[in-house]
């Protein structure tokens, strides 16, 4: 990701310049002065939300100060916005930052119903923020005046639960940042509120070795909270499918007054999944609109 680029002399140099105190710089990004000295002595570095602010008390354009190589994704446009991601939820009306963070791994496209909320709250445009989103799933995307491509196609979507752990791993953190199968493991048991993964478990999962590839559901509801991910992102593509299946002949049933002669089988004592019923909402509203527009004309 082409983040910004923070030089702490330049920073030092522009603030005694304008004879702005180090206090104020932290009041305007909710810093202790003591933060702030740290970032210009090199002992730390602010992070990219604040840079915004930053450059706002010292009076200088975001770009000028703190320039950045390459086009933004959807992370840069967030930071760029001074917004970090538990913030965004209230923008997009949703609960959770979830919707965003799938977007910003690449793992999951925003619905076309939050692009204009979001862009809205990064303060650009529908376009830009569609074509940072081709960038956060590793899509090239070609400027050329109005023109926008999305150029080479994103890798192989992974398929096994291993593939899957792995490419989280590996998109969603910098290069040696990522996890260990320790932390993840204790994150999911922290989640379950018990031991019901090892390290070795996780290891196991992850590479695809062992008898280790169908986790109990619990351990699936812990690595999707981990991640920020959907639970049924760690789904066989069939399973899925069987669920949205059987979700569909209840929703055609429910129109066609026959609810009650629909036999949910095989999914369980709880039912449909809330990620199966959110899907179900957006196919009714869909299937709405389209009835709509045949009964306008």
């Amino acid at each position: 990701m082409p983040a910004r680029h923070f030089d702490r002399t330049v920073v030092r140099a522009v603030r005694r310049a304008t004879e702005i105190p180090q206090a104020e710089v932290g009041a305007a990004v909710d810093a202790a002065d003591s933060t702030v000295a740290g970032w210009e002595l090199g002992s730390s570095v602010p992070d990219q939300e604040k840079l915004p602010g930053i450059a706002r008390v010292l009076r200088k354009p975001l770009d000028e100060l703190f320039p950045r190589e390459g086009s933004p994704d959807l992370i840069d446009l967030r930071c760029d916005a001074g917004l970090y991601r538990y913030e965004v939820a209230k923008f997009i009306g949703t609960k959770s930052d979830g919707p965003v963070a799938a977007a910003e791994n690449g793992v999951r496209r925003l619905k076309e119903k939050y692009v204009p909320k979001l862009a809205a709250a990064y303060g650009v445009s529908e376009r830009v923020l569609e074509q940072a989103q081709e960038r956060s799933f590793g899509n090239t995307v070609e400027e050329a005046g109005d023109e926008s491509v999305a150029g080479a196609e994103a890798e192989e979507s992974p398929r096994t639960l291993g593939e899957k752990i792995s490419f989280l791993l590996e998109q969603s953190y910098p290069a040696g940042a990522a996890p260990g199968d320790e932390e993840i493991s204790e994150a999911v048991n922290r989640h379950a509120g018990s031991e019901v993964v090892t390290a070795n478990e996780v290891e196991a999962l992850r590479t695809g070795t062992g008898e280790a590839d169908s986790p109990p559901p619990v351990v699936l509801e812990g690595l999707a909270e981990f991640f920020g991910v959907e639970r049924m992102y760690f789904e066989p593509d069939d399973a899925v499918a069987r669920q949205v299946y059987q979700g569909i002949r209840v929703l055609l049933a429910s129109k066609n007054g026959g609810i009650r002669r629909v036999r949910a089988r095989g999914l369980g004592p709880k039912g449909l999944s809330p990620e199966v019923l959110s899907l179900l909402t957006d196919l009714e509203t869909e299937f709405e609109k389209q009835v709509g527009s045949e009964d306008a004309e």
